[in-house]
């Protein structure tokens, strides 16, 4: 389609699905931390004032998960159980075992820690290669977000949610047809304000003047009203944000998620190293758009199969992409655990505004290809 409209969403780190994959990631950094060779698969689910950590930990960290977890909601701004969750007295149920010994078979030797495809895309529309729809989307979600915790608009809750209809001529951005933002407010405060201040310290200060005009549609609040939210307004659960954790819809998922997961679970590590492939195949100019796949199995080390799609705006074949790939890159997990240093802990940062398209992450690098 030469003329389309493309949508894309991102929530805040306060969304209750975000706040049980911050948890989850702080949980396994501070595993990291201590141990590096740590195995860690948590979940987290969150509900009125209850928080619920559950799944398996192999390691010789000595961790405090009550702390980890208490930390994690406070630095996210939850602090009044009437709207959303009290960091100070909300409840929190443990329930993690060691990873199970049939998975370690295949792991210990370097394999794959279960079976999956994975998916990494990149493509040109903006400077750190995202699709130009989300990339627009986690901007103002995470402008919701320091405008509340640096007290420029103080009637802010965490909770929130945005959303970027792009209009595409050519293939190419064109402008913007609809914004869309629903936050988390006090009580005391009117729609006409929260519409006010969002406008004026949230969506001027984040999308181009250009990519705007006067038939651009922008939603505030559109219900009216938006005072209970976390965990009090709707259930929370670990890895259901992947399309905005990735690429908002707009290449495809593998369906396996990223957060509370280290590397040596492919879901997390081939997605991070799809990722930087598919960046450098562009960056280096032998594609517009890059998406590539690859499968594996458990307890095997290399990938069953590599998969390469340019849609048409490569330079090379995707024959010679897939060639160049192999003779490249070593996409083994541990072949790319080590080049990419994932035994870091780093995977609280990936946490909010998506895993991709922050240029201080290993997989974002760019290199001679």
């Amino acid at each position: 389609m030469k003329n389309y409209y493309f949508t894309s969403e991102s929530v805040t780190e306060g969304h209750p699905d975000k706040l049980c994959d911050s948890i989850s990631d702080a949980i396994l950094d501070e595993c990291l931390k201590q141990d590096s060779n740590s195995r860690v698969a948590i979940e987290t689910f969150a509900t009125n004032d209850t928080i619920t950590i559950a799944g398996q930990l192999t390691t010789t960290a000595e961790i405090n998960v009550e702390k980890i977890v208490r930390n994690r909601i406070k630095e996210i701004g939850f602090d009044n159980k009437e709207v959303d969750i009290d960091y100070r007295n909300c409840k929190i149920l443990i329930n993690i075992t060691k990873q199970s010994p049939d998975i370690a078979l295949g792991v210990d030797v370097g394999g794959a820690g279960d079976q999956g495809i994975m998916f990494g895309y990149a493509c040109d529309e903006t400077k750190n290669y995202m699709p130009y729809a989300i990339d627009m989307a986690h901007k103002l979600s995470k402008r919701l977000t320091t405008v509340r915790k640096k007290g420029i608009v103080p009637f802010l809750r965490p909770d929130g949610k945005t959303q970027v209809t792009v209009e595409y001529e050519d293939d190419k951005p064109k402008r913007i047809e609809t914004i869309l933002i629903s936050t988390q407010h006090l009580d005391s405060v009117t729609t006409e304000e929260v519409r006010s201040a969002v406008i004026e310290n949230v969506i001027k200060a984040v999308i181009p003047e250009n990519m705007i005009d006067d038939k651009t549609n922008i939603y505030v609040n559109p219900t009216g009203r938006f005072v209970i939210g976390g965990p009090l307004g709707d259930t929370g659960l670990t890895g259901r944000k992947i399309i905005v954790d990735t690429y908002g819809g707009y290449s495809r998922h593998g369906g396996g998620a990223f957060s509370g997961k280290d590397a040596s679970k492919v879901d997390r590590s081939a997605a991070y190293m799809l990722r930087h492939i598919a960046k450098n195949i562009v960056a280096n100019g032998y594609a517009k758009k890059c998406e590539i796949q690859v499968a594996y199995a458990i307890g095997m080390k290399e990938p069953l199969s590599i998969c390469v799609n340019t849609f048409g705006t490569g330079t090379k074949s995707e024959e010679e992409l897939v060639q160049m790939i192999k003779n490249k890159f070593d996409l083994t997990p541990t072949g790319i655990i080590n080049y990419l240093q994932l035994k870091q802990p780093i995977y609280s940062q990936t946490t909010n505004y998506g895993h991709f398209g922050k240029e201080n992450l290993p997989w974002e690098k760019i290199i001679k290809m």
